[in-house]
């Protein structure tokens, strides 16, 4: 009885905890922008089954990629066994789930070999980390808090494993010692049972106990932490994907306000049969963290910085200062910091900062090429173009700040109608002298 209330007031704790976080996020993306809409979800399910589940996305380091598929389908069959620790915890049983039979022996045997395995592999991207100094691990937005932040994450997990296993090996020992039936299967640690060999049965009961409240608080504990870490990505990625943008890569989105302008300027009677939408007096682009939308913060939330998208970057490559991994860090870093004091004064509150310039240079943003290449490589289709675009589009549209260069190609489109310098009845004049008699006139959709 004591165990179940002490276990209880835990979780209660740890529910309470974990409901503070995720109503800080919630009123964090109440401050962003609407204008995505999720529809045709039986092809965002099958996008979810493949790039999330399947991990397919991040085979093109095959060992590497190999391991964390592991590390995360080990997690799917384990957060069965984590939920009857939770009905365990709460009502006082042993085993509760068991009745499932056979389904019951799959899980639980095949937890207790991925335990093992994601041990392992997670010792193996601890060593990446600290002893090989992997390149897309580093850049300037990687401060050393965040290497220690992935550090602590994955020691954590570690720790889960251990006790995990700790906890099986024990079990299985004293259901042998007491000469009862084993629920479940244990192919590992059945075999592992003869380290405690001359323990008597009070000793292994108190160390599965030991292990059954350490692998419970490590979860309790890992749980909160996670709101807070990069890894924030193991609650995020999943539906991360399932939101992917169904458009292909290179689509630009229009913008609905500045549409609307164009349709009044064709049609000026509009003006004046319709009443003007609110969002003609909104910002042109993204400037700070409240203009974007709320797939964009989204996406921040659930990025891995796993550096897959700068070490693919074409200009990161030739070395400018764009890492599309630090846009993302900076949308959530610049959000985390103006947030609570837009929650606290209201979405008008102004600290004298923004998201442009003072977390992302212009340099960075007109570096980008718009190759999408670190989308198609993100292995949660995080779309970094999109913000990267409305962030432009605010320097143009609403700064007038762009390269010398676009600038002279937006006056030859506006005075010539064309980004080239010839006017458009000198458009023709290459044909000269080539022997074409009848030039095909330019026409105008």
């Amino acid at each position: 009885m004591l165990k179940q209330l002490v276990f209880s007031f835990t979780l209660l704790a740890t529910l309470g905890v974990f409901a503070y976080s995720t109503l800080r996020y919630i009123k964090f993306f109440r401050l962003t922008k609407t204008g995505f809409p999720v529809k045709d979800f039986g092809r965002r399910f099958g996008i979810m089954v493949k790039v999330a589940i399947g991990q397919t996305k991040i085979f093109r380091f095959p060992f590497v990629g190999f391991m964390h598929a592991l590390v995360f389908w080990g997690f799917c069959v384990i957060l069965f066994g984590s939920f009857e620790i939770l009905i365990d915890g709460l009502f006082g049983n042993e085993k509760a789930l068991s009745f499932l039979g056979t389904f019951y022996n799959i899980i639980t045997g095949s937890g207790d070999v991925f335990a093992l395995v994601i041990a392992f592999s997670i010792l193996v991207f601890l060593i990446r980390r600290v002893f090989l100094h992997v390149k897309r691990f580093d850049g300037i937005e990687m401060k050393y808090i965040s290497h220690i932040d992935a550090n602590i994450a994955l020691s954590l997990i570690f720790l889960l494993m251990i006790s995990l296993q700790g906890m099986n090996i024990a079990y299985v020992q004293e259901q042998n010692m007491l000469n009862k039936a084993v629920l479940g299967v244990y192919p590992l640690s059945s075999m592992l049972t003869c380290l405690l060999a001359g323990w008597d049965v009070s000793s292994v009961n108190f160390l599965y106990e030991t292990f059954w409240w350490s692998h419970i608080l490590l979860i309790f504990l890992f749980a909160n932490i996670l709101p807070y870490s990069k890894h924030f990505h193991v609650f995020m990625s999943v539906p991360n994907v399932f939101l992917s943008r169904l458009e292909p890569l290179g689509k630009l989105t229009n913008m609905d306000n500045i549409t609307r302008e164009v349709k009044l300027m064709l049609y000026p009677d509009a003006a004046f049969s319709a009443p003007v939408p609110d969002a003609l007096s909104e910002r042109f682009g993204v400037k700070d963290a409240e203009d974007v939308c709320w797939k964009t913060y989204f996406d921040s939330l659930a990025c891995t910085e796993c550096g897959r998208c700068t070490s693919v970057c074409p200009a990161n490559i030739t070395g400018k200062k764009l890492s599309p991994r630090k846009i993302m860090m900076d949308l959530r870093a610049r959000m985390k910091e103006k947030g609570p004091k837009m929650i606290k004064n209201g979405k008008e509150y102004s600290d004298m900062r923004s998201l442009v310039r003072d977390y992302i240079s212009e340099e960075e943003l007109w570096a980008c090429t718009t190759c999408n290449a670190c989308s198609r490589e993100c292995p949660i289709n995080i779309n970094h173009p999109s913000l990267i675009v409305d962030m432009r589009r605010y320097l143009v549209m609403e700064e007038a700040r762009a390269p010398g260069q676009i600038k002279t190609m937006f006056n030859y489109i506006e005075n010539n109608g064309a980004p080239w310098q010839f006017s458009q009845g000198d458009r023709l004049l290459w044909a000269k002298g080539l022997g074409i008699k009848k030039p095909v006139k330019a026409s105008v959709r």
